[in-house]
């Protein structure tokens, strides 16, 4: 009553509380829409409530949000989320410390994600609280349980599939967990995928420990009087007389307070279906959280943040790129419901396939650029090349006109010298000549 101090507030808190209990139990848009109907027509009805349109536009809708990290990761006070922008920055933040201590979760959290998140968190913060995640693979519903479940305070834990992992090794594995979650008072998650079912009597087990929190001949005689033993100071601080039956019984309420299950599967095919039917805990006593298709709105925002890092030559042009996204996406979704009505065959797409393909566009333009790259320092360095040896070739041209220049004087000298040998030369010859007529004279 005190954080809920207002009628409006009250109503606000029931619409949400409604929609976790039916909203996110149903399969189709449209049924959600049927379900958004009925729910502004009631609060229309009953409540005070001015802008109860607000929370159901399709776009730009205000968050109808309670949550336990409503007012920051520090204060479990269960209350409503002011906006997007505030939310974000709370599972940012826890997404950043989950990043330093564990393996690195690269999600983009956009108004969908931000939702899940705060549904699987409401289901495991709850005593006894499981959650059945549905959607097709790659739908992130893994590692929005993780980020939910560090928001939670819990620790997560999987059990790892090898070529000889047998039902004998589930049973060792829920010991473990029963274990840490009872004796150690260890806040759990368990996450359970429907890929990890080797054998379809570990279900067995996983449906005794969703519908009674207690599974049948899990433990051993002596590991079952080892357990009662530990319990025995616990059961006394609670009044009770440590029977084997009462701390038994405060070990069970110890396991459902803490060890919550996060089953995740996908509704492709008839495996889902059939267990459904076969294992009826895996619904009665679960909470459903279907995740839905991507909106337009937030594959937008998931490309805008994701090419935010891609250098392209102006903002025009990144804008056109993110909008082409989300339509390429929606063309395949057409596709395949139309191959779907021609051929009677599933074409699945997931949030994994969106980002798959903007990592694909990113790649390409890489290898692209770098092509071009490539090609602009091939052709700069050959025009490099080609103004250098015109640089040489003008020299040595220079050269030669200056080594010309100096030829045509020296020839001209030495034509000067000839003429002057020659001139030399007849007067030489002149002498000789009259040197010779005076010798004949005198003889």
């Amino acid at each position: 009553p005190e954080v809920v101090d207002t009628s409006t507030k009250w109503g606000k808190l029931w619409l949400h509380e409604s929609e976790r209990v039916y909203a996110d139990r149903l399969v189709s848009l449209q049924d959600l829409d049927t379900y958004n109907k009925a729910a502004v027509a009631v609060a229309k009805k009953y409540f005070a409530i001015n802008d109860v349109d607000d929370y159901y536009k399709k776009k730009d809708a205000k968050p109808l949000i309670f949550c336990h990290f409503a007012r920051g990761l520090s204060d479990k006070t269960y209350d409503e989320v002011p906006d997007y922008q505030h939310m974000y920055k709370v599972l940012n933040e826890a997404l950043l410390e989950y990043n330093e201590t564990n393996a690195v979760m690269n999600l983009v959290l956009f108004e969908d994600a931000m939702k899940h998140v705060a549904r699987i968190a409401r289901i495991c913060s709850s005593p006894g609280g499981h959650a059945l995640l549905v959607g097709v693979g790659g739908s992130g519903k893994q590692s929005l349980a993780r980020l939910a479940a560090y928001i939670c305070g819990y620790t997560i834990v999987t059990i790892v599939i090898s070529g000889n992992y047998s039902l004998n090794n589930f049973r060792e594995d829920l010991q473990k967990m029963y274990k840490r979650a009872g004796l150690k008072g260890e806040g759990l998650l368990f996450l359970f995928t429907d890929s990890q079912v080797v054998d379809e009597r570990m279900l067995v087990y996983v449906n005794d420990l969703l519908a009674s929190g207690e599974i049948p001949d899990l433990f051993a005689q002596e590991d079952r009087d080892e357990i009662v033993n530990g319990m025995r100071g616990e059961t006394k601080l609670l009044g009770l007389v440590d029977t084997p039956e009462n701390c038994w019984a405060t070990f069970i309420n110890k396991v459902k307070a803490n060890l919550h299950v996060a089953f995740t599967a996908s509704p492709v095919g008839e495996a889902f279906r059939v267990r459904s039917q076969r294992f009826l805990a895996t619904i009665n006593s679960t909470v459903i959280d279907w995740f839905q298709p991507w909106p337009e709105v937030s594959l937008l925002s998931v490309a805008r943040k994701l090419l935010d890092d891609v250098e392209l030559e102006s903002e025009a042009v990144r804008n056109t790129v993110v909008e082409f996204m989300p339509f390429s996406f929606a063309a395949v979704n057409k596709a395949s419901k139309a191959f779907f009505e021609a051929e009677r065959r599933y074409n699945y797409t997931t949030p994994k396939t969106f980002l798959e393909l903007i990592k694909l566009y990113k790649n390409v333009l890489n290898g692209k650029c770098k092509q071009t790259q490539e090609a602009i320092d091939r052709l700069e360095n050959g025009l490099h090349k080609l103004h250098k040896t015109h640089s040489e070739v003008d020299v040595l041209v220079e050269n030669a006109r200056a080594m010309a220049i100096e030829v045509e004087q020296k020839v001209a000298n030495a034509n000067v010298f000839a003429e002057q040998v020659h001139t030399c030369c007849v007067a030489v010859e002149l002498n000789s000549a009259c040197v010779t007529c005076s010798a004949c004279v005198c003889d």
